[in-house]
C-alpha cells in the first residue's frame, strides 16, 4: 500500500514538473515569437489604419506585446489622430465625414484574438478590444454633401483589408470611464461639451465581403449601448445643478431610457432672487422614467439632430417659485413664446409625440403687499404634446404643435386644457380652449388671500369654461364662468405686522354691488365674458394666458372697469361722509368744552 502511494506521488511529482517545463517552454516560445512579429504588427496596424481610413487617421503606440498562447495582446499609450490636410482634400472631394475624432489612452488591451485562425483561414476573430478610461475629443461641422447620405459606406470596407484578411471580426468593443469633449464647429463661435464617466460598448463589429449591406447592421454594428451611470453638472449660470441617473441607450431598438431627471437650484427660494438681482422664476425639477423611442442615431451622428418617434415621462414635479418683492427687469419678451424659442434653437429637434403621466405642477409667489407666499397647483398632470419640431422637412406637413392635458387644479377641481401653436407663425399665434369642473371656491384662497388680497368666504364653481385665440399681441375669445353662493372679503395688511386682516366698509361693498354671487343669474341666464385683452410687452407667455384668463373671470363675477369706477366714487362719498361727520363730531367736542368757562 505505502509502495503504490509513493509510486502515485512519484508520478504526480513528473507530471508537475513537465508542466512547469511546458509552460516556462511555452513562455519562452511565446516571448520569442512576440519579439520576431512585434515590428510585423506595428507596421500592419499602422497601415490598416491607414488603408481602412482612406489615409484620414494614423494610430501611433510605443509598445505592443502579445501572447499567442492565451490569445492576448496589448498597446500602450495610443493615440489616434486625423491628418487635417487629408480631411482638407475628401472635402474637396465631398467625401470627407462629419466628424473628427481625437482618442487618447494609456492601454488597449486585446483579449482572445485567435491566432491560429489567422495563419490558418486569414480571419481575425477577436473577442475583446477594451479601451480603458479614453479621452476621447469630437469635432462636428455639417457638410452639406452628406446631408442624403445613407448609413451605410460607398466603398466595401472588405476592399481595406482584403490583402490582409477575409475576415475582421469583433464580438465587443468596450470603452470604460470615457472623458467625451465635443465641440461644434457649426456655429460662428464654436460651443464646447463635455461629460465623464460615459461607458460605451459596441456589439460584434464585422467586416467581410457581404456585411456592408446587411440591413441589420448600424456601421458594422449589430448594436450600440450608451450607458452613463450618475451625472451631474452645473449650468453656464451657475444657479442650478443638473443631475442625471441611470442613462441607458441602445441603438438596435432605438430607446433611450433615464431614471431621473433633476434640474436642483443651488439657493433657497428667497436667497436664489437676491443672489440674481431680480425677480426671476427659480425652477426645481424632478422627472423619472423618462424613456424615448424610435431614435435616428446616424441622423444625430452626421448632423447632430435629434429625432424621436415618442417620449414618455412617468411621475414627476416641476415647482416654479417668484420673490416679487425684487426689482423687475423690463425687457421686452415679445418673441419669446416656447413655440418661438424652439424655432431659434440651432440644432434640429422632432418628437412626434411626449406623453406625460401623473406630474405635479405648482407656482409660488411671495407678494410685497402681504408679504405672503401664494400657491396654485395642477397636480396629477396627464396628457400629450404632439409634433415638437424646428425641422423646416417636418413642418412642411404639419405646421402645428398640439397640446392636450388633463390636470387637477389644487388638487380638486379637474381642468381640460388644449393648445394649438403655429409653428410656422411670425407674430407667434396660437390658441388654447378648456373647460374647469366643479369644486369648492375656497379652495383659491391659496393663491387669492395673499396674491390678490381676496378671500373668497364661500362659493361653488360649478364649471369654468374658455376658447381664446392670441398672438404675441393680444388676446380674443370668451370666458363662461358659472358659480353659485358668492362671497368674497377684501384683505389689507394689518398695520406694522404681517397679518391680513378684513376691510369691512369694501368688502360689504363688493359683495353688494359688485360680485354677482351667482352666474346663471336668477333669471337662469349665464353670462359669458368677452376677451379683448391687449398683452403687456414685458410679459412672459404664461404671464399673457394667466392675465387674459383671469380678465374673463373678473368680468364673470361682476368686477368690470365701470363697476370698479363706481366702487371707487362709493367709497370716496363714504370717506367724505366720515370726515364730515368726525369733523361736526370735533366741532360738538369743541363746543362742549368752551361751555363751563362761559358761565
Amino acid at each position: 500500500m505505502i509502495k503504490k502511494v509513493s509510486r502515485n506521488y512519484k508520478t504526480l511529482k513528473w507530471v508537475g514538473v513537465a508542466l512547469l517545463f511546458l509552460i516556462v517552454l511555452m513562455t519562452i516560445a511565446s516571448r520569442q515569437l512576440n519579439r520576431k512579429v512585434k515590428p510585423t504588427i506595428k507596421a500592419q496596424v499602422r497601415e490598416l489604419v491607414l488603408d481602412a481610413t482612406d489615409s484620414l487617421y494614423h494610430i501611433e503606440f510605443s509598445d505592443v506585446t502579445t501572447n499567442f498562447f492565451t490569445g492576448a495582446a496589448s498597446l500602450t499609450n495610443v493615440k489616434i489622430t486625423p491628418d487635417t490636410n487629408v480631411f482638407k482634400k475628401l472635402i474637396v472631394e465631398k467625401k470627407a465625414p462629419n466628424n473628427l475624432y481625437y482618442i487618447e489612452l494609456k492601454e488597449l488591451h486585446i483579449k482572445h484574438f485567435h491566432p491560429f485562425r489567422i495563419f490558418r483561414h486569414k480571419k481575425l476573430n477577436i473577442d475583446l478590444l477594451l479601451f480603458d478610461n479614453p479621452e476621447i475629443k469630437m469635432v462636428n461641422r455639417r457638410l452639406d454633401f452628406n446631408e442624403s447620405k445613407s448609413a451605410y459606406s460607398d466603398k466595401e470596407p472588405y476592399e481595406y483589408i482584403s490583402k490582409y484578411l477575409r475576415e475582421l471580426r469583433v464580438k465587443t468593443i468596450d470603452f470604460k470611464n470615457i472623458s467625451f469633449k465635443y465641440v461644434n464647429n457649426n456655429l460662428t463661435v464654436p460651443e464646447t461639451d463635455s461629460v465623464r464617466n460615459l461607458n460605451i460598448t459596441l456589439k460584434d463589429w464585422l467586416i467581410s465581403k457581404t456585411s456592408a449591406r446587411d440591413e441589420n447592421r448600424l456601421y458594422l454594428l449589430k448594436d450600440i449601448i450608451i450607458n452613463l451611470n450618475d451625472y451631474t453638472y452645473a449650468t453656464s449660470d451657475s444657479l442650478y445643478h443638473i443631475n442625471i441617473s441611470h442613462f441607458d441607450f441602445r441603438a438596435s431598438t432605438g430607446k433611450l431610457n433615464i431614471k431621473s431627471l433633476n434640474v436642483v437650484p443651488r439657493y433657497d427660494e428667497m436667497t436664489f432672487g437676491k443672489v440674481v438681482g431680480f425677480a426671476k422664476d427659480r425652477f426645481n425639477i424632478q422627472m423619472s422614467d423618462i424613456s424615448l423611442e424610435g431614435i435616428n442615431l446616424p441622423l444625430y451622428i452626421r448632423r447632430q439632430e435629434l429625432y424621436a418617434t415618442a417620449m414618455t415621462i412617468t411621475n414627476g414635479a416641476i415647482s416654479v417659485f417668484n420673490n416679487n418683492e425684487l426689482p423687475k427687469i423690463t425687457a421686452d419678451k415679445t418673441g419669446k413664446f416656447p413655440h418661438q424659442l424652439m424655432q431659434q434653437l440651432q440644432a434640429q429637434l422632432t418628437v412626434k409625440q411626449v406623453n406625460l403621466n401623473n406630474i405635479d405642477v405648482s407656482y409660488e409667489e411671495f407678494d410685497r403687499d402681504s408679504r405672503q407666499k401664494g400657491r396654485i397647483t395642477f397636480e396629477k398632470t396627464s396628457g400629450t404634446v404632439t409634433n415638437i419640431t424646428n425641422a423646416e422637412n417636418v413642418k412642411a406637413r404639419n405646421p402645428y404643435m398640439f397640446v392636450n392635458l388633463s390636470t387637477y387644479m389644487m388638487g380638486k377641481g379637474k381642468l381640460d386644457v388644449r393648445f394649438k401653436f403655429d409653428l410656422d407663425a411670425k407674430d407667434g399665434a396660437f390658441s388654447y380652449s378648456g373647460k374647469l369642473g366643479e369644486m369648492d371656491g375656497d379652495a383659491l384662497n391659496q393663491i387669492t388671500r395673499p396674491l390678490g388680497m381676496i378671500l373668497v368666504k364661500r362659493g361653488e364653481v360649478k364649471q369654468l369654461e374658455f376658447d381664446i385665440t392670441a398672438n404675441e399681441d393680444k388676446a380674443k375669445g370668451y370666458v363662461k364662468f358659472a358659480f353659485n353662493d358668492l362671497s368674497v372679503a377684501l384683505l389689507k395688511r394689518e398695520k406694522n405686522g404681517d397679518r391680513l386682516v378684513r376691510k369691512g366698509l369694501m368688502s360689504i361693498l363688493a359683495n353688494a354691488m359688485v360680485i354677482n354671487s351667482d352666474n346663471p343669474n336668477a333669471t337662469g341666464v349665464l353670462i359669458p365674458a368677452p376677451i379683448n385683452h391687449q398683452r403687456v410687452k414685458t410679459a412672459s407667455f404664461f404671464n399673457f394666458v394667466w392675465k387674459t384668463l383671469f380678465q374673463g373671470i373678473r368680468y364673470s363675477v361682476g368686477i368690470t372697469d365701470k363697476k370698479e369706477e363706481e366702487i371707487r366714487k362709493k367709497i370716496a362719498s363714504f370717506e367724505k361722509i366720515k370726515t364730515d361727520r368726525d369733523k361736526r363730531k370735533a366741532e360738538r367736542q369743541k363746543r362742549r368744552a368752551r361751555r363751563p368757562s362761559d358761565r
